[in-house]
C-alpha cells in the first residue's frame, strides 16, 4: 500500500515533494502541467481532483504537487495523503516508448550532453522535487524543458539554468547556450 512517508520543501515557494513508501516509477518522469495533460494518467488525474493543484511531476518513489499560489497547503495535503493511501499503483500506466530522436538530432555531443545531466544535474533537480528534459540540439543551442518543482521556480529560470550552462561549457563545449523552452 501506498503512502507518504515525508514531505520536502522544495526551492519553489509552491511546490512540495511528497516521499512515498514504494516505487512509482523505474527510469522514466512523467510531467503534467496541467488537467487536460493528464487525463490518460489514473495517478496523476486524481491528483488533479484536489483542490488548488496546477501542475504534477512523479518519477521513482516521490510526487511534486504545485498548488495556484491563492490555496493552502492544508487544503491539498490531507486530500492528498488520503488519495495516495487509496491508489492502487498498478493503475500508473506502462512505460511510454522513449522518444526517439532522428539521426541527425542524436549526436555524440547530445549523448555526452545527456549523461552529464544524468549525473551532474537530474540527480539535484530530483533532489528538489523537479527533472529536466531536453528538447533538442539545434547547432550549439541546448533546449531544454524543466519539470516538477522546478517547472515555475525562479531559481531554475535564473541560477539553475547558468549553472547548467556553465557546467556543459566547461566540460563539452564552450560555445554551447542553454535555453529554457
Amino acid at each position: 500500500m501506498l503512502a507518504v512517508q515525508d514531505v520536502d520543501l522544495t526551492p519553489n515557494p509552491q511546490a512540495l515533494k511528497f516521499i512515498l513508501s514504494e516505487k512509482l516509477l523505474q527510469r522514466e518522469t512523467r510531467n503534467f502541467a496541467n488537467k487536460d495533460e493528464a487525463v490518460n494518467d489514473p495517478l496523476a488525474k486524481g491528483i488533479f481532483e484536489i483542490n488548488g493543484v496546477v501542475s504534477v511531476f512523479y518519477m521513482d518513489r516521490f510526487v511534486t504537487i504545485e498548488k495556484d499560489p491563492k490555496a493552502s497547503w492544508g487544503e491539498i495535503q490531507k486530500p492528498f495523503v488520503q488519495f495516495i493511501g487509496g491508489f492502487d499503483k498498478n493503475l500508473i500506466p506502462a512505460e511510454a516508448e522513449p522518444k526517439q530522436l532522428s539521426s541527425e538530432e542524436e549526436t555524440e555531443l547530445l549523448k555526452t550532453i545527456n549523461a552529464i545531466l544524468d549525473q551532474r544535474v537530474r540527480p539535484a533537480l530530483a533532489g528538489d522535487g523537479g527533472g529536466l528534459e531536453v528538447i533538442g540540439l539545434e547547432g550549439s543551442t541546448l533546449k531544454i524543458r524543466y519539470q516538477g518543482a522546478c517547472g515555475s521556480c525562479p531559481s531554475s529560470i535564473r541560477g539553475t539554468l547558468v549553472a547548467i550552462e556553465n557546467l556543459l561549457r566547461r566540460e563539452v563545449n564552450p560555445q554551447i547556450e542553454v535555453v529554457s523552452a
